[in-house]
């Protein structure tokens, strides 16, 4: 993944990071889930299989094939909240404009306030141009608390 900062005119007062999704890497250590898709124990999940719901423990920069996942009872830094396809053949490149129309009213409806009042932050994982030529069009909303790690979903948070 490669870390690129929206403008703070977009966040209200902090700057989120995007994540960039690059290659088609396998998982050597799959997280484990119970019937209902939800994370039971940890583990690097592909780019490309990961959901709403699954709580992640890195938010290194650069780019990734896989992420972490925990079951969201444990520490994490962020919590997938939205999943979008992006439509069109063209790759767009810069993703703000598909994350403030996608992820900023999910973000609201996620959490029970809006984004621009809220003391939480979102940050996305986007497609590569190369990815993109494979058929790769999600854009992955994680949503964080920029004091630090969570225990528990933020969704309701309210805050």
């Amino acid at each position: 993944m490669l870390v690129t900062h929206r403008p703070a005119s977009l966040l209200g007062s902090a700057a989120i990071a995007g994540l960039l999704v690059v290659g088609l890497g396998a998982c050597s250590d799959d997280p484990e889930r119970d019937e209902s898709g939800a994370v039971t124990d940890g583990g690097d999940e592909s780019v490309f299989d990961i959901a709403v719901g699954d709580c992640i423990t890195d938010s290194s920069t650069g780019q990734v094939s896989d992420v972490p996942v925990v079951p969201c009872s444990e520490p994490h830094v962020g919590e997938v909240f939205h999943t979008y396809d992006v439509p069109g053949d063209t790759f767009p490149g810069d993703f703000t404009q598909v994350a403030n129309e996608q992820c900023t009213p999910a973000f609201q409806e996620f959490v029970g306030m809006a984004y621009e009042q809220s003391a939480l932050v979102y940050t996305t994982l986007e497609p590569t141009a190369q990815s993109w030529e494979g058929g790769d069009r999600e854009l992955v909303c994680i949503i964080q608390d920029p004091s630090g790690n969570v225990t528990g979903t933020l969704q309701g948070a309210n805050r």
